[in-house]
């Protein structure tokens, strides 16, 4: 799936609120992360270009946010983005559970958690396919510094609209996430979900939500975590897009420098 489709898919009202049912919306989202990961696993190059692109990534973002990840407050939910978003883990377990309960999931979550995990679905999709179109172009650019290739693949992808889509649909997740804090008694339920989670063979999302419940719950208030998500990544969108080349290498070569191991 091509991202302008997948955004079409979304259905963002002026508001911001995604309209459609959830089923379908994680059931469109979990086909297209499908079909991505077979096409990799039938290309070992372009599987390892993905991988190494997602390592870049993380990298970035554990310096971009290093502050955050240090803050009492804001750790655990800047960690959270990280090992749930922006990090090289592998989601494939995860995703497996979420077709499984594509067409039932109404049934199992409360309408609040299936928004959530609706919201993540369509974050993981868009994510998957934008790395993917960097991993093809990854393996056509290997001069340079890590950060000068990932600048080329960023500029050769394109795509602003999409990469600003990535973005918002970012921000909706974190939004979904604060608004289940707000929710008398989730926390509790979540608790007593873990068993037939468990035996329903959904211990993946089980642990997601309530990782996600925790880390946002924590901060008592995601607004000015989110501001902050919301400049930085709007940021970088736009000197990687319309920078000078050399000056956009530098900033990433010494953002990166500050985090790396000595």
């Amino acid at each position: 799936m091509h991202a302008c489709d997948f955004n079409r898919a979304l259905h963002l009202d002026k508001l911001g609120v995604y309209m459609d049912p959830a089923a379908p919306r994680i059931r469109e989202a979990m086909q297209a992360v499908s079909l991505l990961r077979q096409h990799r696993l039938a290309d070992p190059a372009l599987d390892a270009a993905c991988l190494e692109v997602k390592r870049f990534q993380a990298q970035r973002f554990t310096a971009t946010y290093a502050d955050l990840l240090h803050s009492h407050r804001y750790q655990r939910a800047a960690q959270f983005f990280l090992n749930e978003l922006y990090g090289d883990k592998d989601y494939a377990q995860r995703d497996h559970q979420f077709s499984r309960i594509a067409n039932t999931i109404d049934r199992l979550f409360p309408k609040a958690v299936v928004e959530t995990a609706a919201a993540l679905a369509e974050v993981h999709a868009l994510t998957e396919e934008l790395d993917d179109r960097m991993a093809q172009q990854w393996r056509l650019h290997r001069a340079g510094s890590q950060a000068a290739r990932y600048i080329r693949c960023w500029r050769a992808v394109g795509d602003i609209a999409a990469r600003r889509q990535q973005l918002q649909v970012v921000l909706h997740l974190g939004q979904e996430l604060d608004h289940l804090t707000h929710m008398r008694g989730l926390r509790s339920l979540l608790k007593m979900m873990r068993t037939p989670a468990a035996a329903a063979g959904l211990s993946a999302l089980q642990n997601f939500l309530e990782s996600g419940f925790d880390a946002f719950s924590q901060m008592k208030g995601a607004t000015e975590f989110l501001n902050v998500v919301e400049a930085r990544e709007s940021a970088l969108i736009d000197s990687l897009f319309s920078d000078d080349a050399v000056a956009c290498e530098t900033f990433l070569l010494q953002l990166l420098a500050h985090t790396a191991p000595h």
